[in-house]
């Protein structure tokens, strides 16, 4: 086992807006204060009464997905939490990831692709 997953990240517009609405299907608390990320206008999250975590990300321009069209496919991300983001990287892509970005600025998360593109994170817990 290479890391545990932290969260499932989706592409939004309005992170809190996105947030607030899961919450009213899951439950659970949004932006509830969490060392493994810092909330702003760009990222909000939602700590399931499950225990889950999702997380919302603003893009702009922001592209809903248009199902089930490929040219506007589904828009969100895994992160994964790591002891060692080093060795983590080692082993990710010995196993066919590709680093799409390294995130070498003293940041606790690096952004790779899987062997089929799909993007998913590092993140040091």
């Amino acid at each position: 086992m290479i890391a545990d997953l932290q969260c499932v990240v989706l592409d939004c517009p309005e992170p809190v807006e996105l947030a607030v609405f899961y919450r009213s299907l899951l439950g659970g608390t949004v932006n509830q204060p969490d060392r493994r990320w810092a909330l702003s206008d760009a990222w909000a999250t939602l700590h399931t009464a499950s225990g889950a975590v999702l997380a919302f990300q603003r893009v702009t321009p922001y592209r809903p997905p248009a199902w089930p069209d490929p040219a506007r496919p589904q828009q969100l991300h895994l992160d994964f939490g790591v002891a060692d983001l080093d060795h983590a990287e080692e082993q990710v892509l010995a196993q066919g990831a590709t680093v799409l970005d390294a995130g070498r600025d003293g940041r606790s998360w690096r952004i790779y692709a899987d062997p089929a593109g799909h993007p998913f994170g590092l993140v040091r817990h």
